[in-house]
């Protein structure tokens, strides 16, 4: 919520303490609230300013700010929302992401805010003033481009605005017609039918019909006649001619800019980015040819960070940039991941403090304005897996393209230098569903992670249905795979003949475990029903405060107890000792009176971790559609998504960051889930190459129409959507004429 100040606009009290949509427009050189009714409704000849403000899953509220500039706003109305999008910022602690809107030249983030669309209305907000009616309804042709949020533009109502690579809208008094160009996509075709919807509701009051006309039909189709009548009768379209716009370069380069209190532009000297070069107490333009940020630092007076906005749009000005240039806004502290991307060396994660700090305190805030926050869990509440965990498990190592059973008892039992298959079959919606998991050790050879990934390919064909299937690497396992295994004990070493050999060939010690060696274990987990033995080195330097261990010998066994550890921890330790070797009687040891053989046999005292284990940074997850799907990956990002974004024709990834899901549509051109893997793959390398990924997350391949629950959570779900036929127009056109009973279930 906006900290009012005596300085501040008045319209800004109470500015951010109600998560959703709040708009301004600039009226009289003053800002004027824009009422909700009338949300989405935007003036050519007015600038407005627009906040939006949601929780994170961490609990701390997130602020967006966007000021929109008309195609006929005054430039001092412009400067104003500008300036204005600054003092909002500063009411809301300087944590706010500001962005430049251009009529016509939106961002998605923007008009995802909108949906389906939002068309642009000649003339002047006027706060007093009450919509007119007029008697003659104005005829309207537009272009709708776009396949996630769509891009409205009203061209001359005439013949020659046609083409066909795009989908046009022509809006009448008693009829909407759709006309589809021969080149468009029926994702495209399905997004502009949303707009014929929310036209027929606002402009119709839902009372008109709606006509869907093909490119290359003729008068013979009834609407297709009445359609070109209205355009004095059909003609061909002519060919489109060949597109001549620049390219913008692959890897664009990237200019730093020091911007003084002047508006004078001082470059940096060429060369690496690091985060280094940026002051606290200055503000930079980082101009990146296609985006251009600009980064104020927190010590930067308002003075200074009007001054350099003014300055860069200047810049963009002078330059003879086009419009389709995005400025972002960004204060110290705020940075997106995409201006980080530009620096070699930015740190990856958020501090812990600032986590902590976010969850309680705005979640207070939010919590006073009547809002309902959700508290994260505590570490003694279990989280929600969203799937019975009470199926039936099967269980194989891979060795040399063999799959040897491995018995299903507890504990399980793997081994760091082998590569293992899970299967799960449990019940889901009154129905029996399987989950394969391959299981990739640490130590395992890349030979044996091939054949594993190929081998639970070949299962995943085997059984029934369209199963879900996942690849995780060890140290990085989903929560509900260990509920699956229950109780995992996980050893040094291998048994499979290619880790055999490669010890063997290339000299090294076998780590394998075995009774009569000395080993160490790091006992986990939340319940008996989610435990783990994981074998660590055995050197001091392995201990950690916030667990517990049993240090196993040839004579002697200790269990050894953190100071941060819990009692639920210490229940873990005694039912572990028992499930790994029940003769094993254990000297209990407390951090800090270790006795001199329990040093001895670590190899000597060494430093450790000993702050309490901190919560990982929850970060909210965020949709990809894949672009391309040959070469050179390329993603696009889909804001403020809904299961409607999961278009049939596409792949998709959904980033949890914890956890990577690719989503396969069952008219795209993927053809199996190991493609789909693949695709996955690719996509973590690129993130790890903009450095938003350090780990290797479990990878997930769903497909559309068998979604498991522990996917279908992260949307507001709708089952009837995921069974439906036919391609993305098919289907919004089928749900727009009532006819779903027709597409059947697959």
């Amino acid at each position: 919520m906006a900290h009012f100040k005596d300085d501040l606009d008045p319209a800004f009290r109470g500015a951010g303490a109600s998560p959703g949509l709040e708009i301004w427009c600039v009226e009289n050189l003053r800002l004027v609230l824009v009422p909700k009714s009338s949300h989405g409704k935007f003036f050519s000849g007015s600038a407005y300013l627009v906040l939006h403000t949601f929780f994170l899953r961490s609990g701390s509220a997130w602020h967006e700010i966007h000021y929109w500039i008309g195609r006929d706003a005054k430039k001092v109305d412009s400067i104003l929302a500008s300036d204005k999008a600054l003092e909002l910022d500063l009411a809301l602690g300087s944590q706010a992401v500001q962005y430049r809107e251009v009529q016509g030249e939106e961002t998605q983030k923007f008009l995802s805010y909108f949906k389906p669309c939002i068309i642009p209305v000649e003339g002047v907000f006027s706060s007093g003033q009450a919509d007119l009616e007029t008697s003659t309804y104005q005829v309207s042709l537009f272009t709708c481009k776009g396949d996630r949020v769509a891009h409205i533009k009203e061209v001359p109502f005439t013949r020659s605005s046609l083409n066909h690579n795009d989908v046009f809208i022509l809006d009448t008094a008693f009829k909407i017609f759709l006309f589809s160009g021969c080149n468009s996509s029926s994702q495209e075709r399905a997004k502009a039918l949303e707009v014929v919807q929310y036209i027929k509701e606002t402009k119709h009051s839902g009372k008109c019909d709606i006509a869907t006309i093909e490119d290359g039909k003729f008068v013979a189709d009834p609407d297709a006649g009445e359609f070109w009548s209205l355009f004095g009768g059909y003609a061909p379209i002519p060919k489109d001619l060949p597109c001549n716009s620049l390219q913008l370069p692959e890897c664009p380069a990237t200019k730093l800019f020091w911007i003084t209190t002047q508006g004078k532009m001082c470059e940096n000297a060429p060369g690496m980015l690091v985060k280094e070069m940026l002051s606290s107490d200055k503000c930079y333009m980082l101009d990146c040819e296609a985006e251009i940020f600009v980064w104020m630092g927190r010590s930067t007076s308002m003075t200074e960070r009007k001054a350099s906005i003014s300055a860069t749009e200047d810049f963009v000005r002078a330059q003879g940039k086009s419009t389709e240039i995005k400025l972002t806004f960004l204060t110290e502290g705020s940075e997106t991941a995409s201006f980080k991307s530009y620096f070699g060396d930015w740190p990856e994660k958020a501090e812990p403090k600032l986590y902590e700090e976010g969850r309680g305190k705005v979640a207070a805030i939010f919590k006073q304005q009547g809002y309902d926050v959700k508290e994260l869990p505590d570490d003694n509440e279990e989280a929600n897996l969203f799937m019975d965990i009470c199926g039936e498990r099967k269980v194989w190592r891979v060795d040399s393209g063999n799959l040897n059973v491995v018995p299903v008892v507890e504990p399980m039992k793997f081994y760091s230098g082998d590569c293992y298959i899970v299967q799960y079959t449990y019940l889901s919606g009154g129905r029996e569903e399987n989950l394969f998991y391959a299981w990739l050790g640490q130590k395992s050879l890349m030979d044996d992670r091939v054949q594993a990934i190929s081998c639970m390919n070949d299962l995943v064909n085997s059984v029934k249905g369209d199963p879900a299937m996942a690849q995780i690497v060890e140290g990085r396992e989903p929560l509900q795979f260990f509920f699956i295994l229950k109780i995992l004990v996980i050893f040094k070493g291998g048994k499979s003949t290619g880790y055999k050999t490669f010890i063997a060939e290339n000299d090294n010690a076998d780590e394998t475990y075995h009774d009569s060696k000395t080993a160490l274990f790091r006992v986990e987990g939340t319940s008996s029903y989610n435990m783990q033995a994981i074998q660590v080195d055995e050197v001091a330097s392995s201990l950690n405060s916030s667990y517990c261990f049993i240090l196993k010998t040839e004579t002697s066994t200790y269990t050894w107890i953190g100071n941060l550890s819990s009692v639920r921890d210490h229940d873990l330790l005694d039912r572990m000792l028992d499930l790994i070797n029940p003769t094993w009687q254990a000297v209990l040891v407390r951090e800090g009176s270790e006795p001199d053989s329990f040093w001895t046999t670590l190899g000597g005292k060494a430093e450790y971790t000993r702050e309490k284990k901190i919560k990982e940074f929850i970060e909210d997850p965020n949709l990809y559609v894949l672009a391309s799907l040959e070469g050179d990956l390329k993603v696009k990002e889909i804001f403020n998504y809904s299961q409607d974004d999961l278009t049939t024709e596409d792949v998709l990834i959904l980033d949890c960051h914890s956890d990577i899901y690719v989503w396969v549509g069952r008219h795209s051109s993927v053809n199996s889930k190991h493609q789909a893997l693949t695709l996955g793959l690719k996509f973590l390398e690129k993130k790890k190459s903009l450095r938003q990924h350090q780990l290797e997350p479990p990878l997930y391949v769903v497909t559309e129409g068998s979604e498991p629950p522990f996917f279908t959570c992260f949307f507001q779900w709708d089952p009837s959507k995921a069974n439906m036929l036919g391609n993305s127009f098919e289907r919004k056109l089928a749900l727009l004429k009532g006819k779903t009973e027709k597409l059947g279930v697959l």
